[in-house]
Formats: structure tokens, C-alpha cells, sequence
């Protein structure tokens, strides 16, 4: 199985994915990582990609999801996945792939972004990502989660979801 942990910037979807990969010895991608420099280029500059933009960058990810589908690794991804189109593109790299939803209330997402540091996202770009964002449909494989939760219940949580469909998949 792989697990999209979702949202905008400043949801802690990494900083979430990253403890439950490491708990579970899973490989983890940050999708930040996968942009090329022209994206972040235009990002820090303060400008929202367009869906062209980000089109070979979701690819590629579907293909690092599909390369450990075929090594028979369950995998973990933290990547913004904000639209269903974009989270139907993540889904054509393999089967079972879920999103947890980092998700929350705006004041919150803006008092993250403040207090961080050394990210190439700017915080001005909060109002595109929560504008473009779609939740899960219902018929979306995942979960949302509440990120007014400090980070180590709210990890603990998720990881209680993971280690629940890792072993309902081994069924």
C-alpha cells in the first residue's frame, strides 16, 4: 500500500509522514524534492504553479510509487495532492494508494507557515493552495485528519491508521 499524506503547505503532512515512515521503516519521498528548478523558482518568486506545471511533476511521483509497487514496498509520500485530478494521477502509479488529509482551520495553516523557517514556499501562496484545494470525495480512498492536534498525537494517530491497513492488506 501507499500513503499520500496530503494538504496544503504548513499542514505538517511531512513532518507527519516522516515519523510514520520512520516508525514503520517504509521508504519516504517529500514531493517537494521532485520539482524541478523552474518550479521552485516560481514559488519562491510567489507565484502559484499552474496544473501545466505541475503535470510532469506528478508523474513522477506516480513513477517512484509505481517503482516500489513493483518491489513490493509499501510506501510513504508527503505531497500537497491538492486536487482529485492531481490525487488520480499519484493513484495511476499503483493500486492502494491512500490520502490522509492533513487538514485544519485557516488560522492555524497561517500560524504554522509564520513560525517556519528556510521553506522556498512563501506564506502568500496560502491563499491559491486553499483556494485550488478539493477534500476527499467519498469515494477516495483515506482519511482527514485534524492538525489543531500537536504533532505527537496527531503522528500517533496516523501511524494507528497506517499499521490498520497494512494489516488489513495482508488479509
Amino acid at each position: 500500500m501507499h500513503f499520500v499524506f496530503m494538504g496544503v503547505s504548513g499542514s505538517g503532512k511531512t513532518s507527519v509522514a516522516e515519523r510514520v515512515a520512520n516508525r514503520l521503516d517504509l521508504p519516504f519521498a517529500e514531493a517537494d524534492a521532485f520539482h524541478p528548478p523552474a518550479n521552485i523558482r516560481k514559488m519562491a518568486a510567489g507565484d502559484p504553479l499552474t496544473d501545466e506545471d505541475r503535470r510532469p511533476w506528478l508523474r513522477e511521483l506516480a513513477d517512484w510509487i509505481g517503482a516500489h509497487e513493483v518491489l513490493g514496498e509499501s510506501t510513504v509520500m508527503a505531497c500537497s495532492a491538492l486536487k482529485r485530478d492531481y490525487r488520480d494521477v499519484l493513484r495511476t502509479g499503483a493500486p492502494g494508494v491512500e490520502f490522509l488529509h492533513m487538514h485544519g482551520p485557516d488560522e492555524v495553516i497561517r500560524a504554522r507557515i509564520a513560525a517556519r523557517k528556510g521553506h522556498f514556499m512563501p506564506p502568500a501562496l496560502l491563499r491559491s493552495q486553499l483556494e485550488a484545494l478539493q477534500r476527499l470525495d467519498p469515494d477516495e480512498a483515506g482519511r482527514e485528519f485534524d492538525v489543531r492536534s500537536d504533532l505527537d498525537p496527531l503522528a500517533e494517530e496516523a501511524l494507528e491508521y497506517v499499521r490498520g491497513r497494512l494489516g488489513s492488506a495482508a488479509v
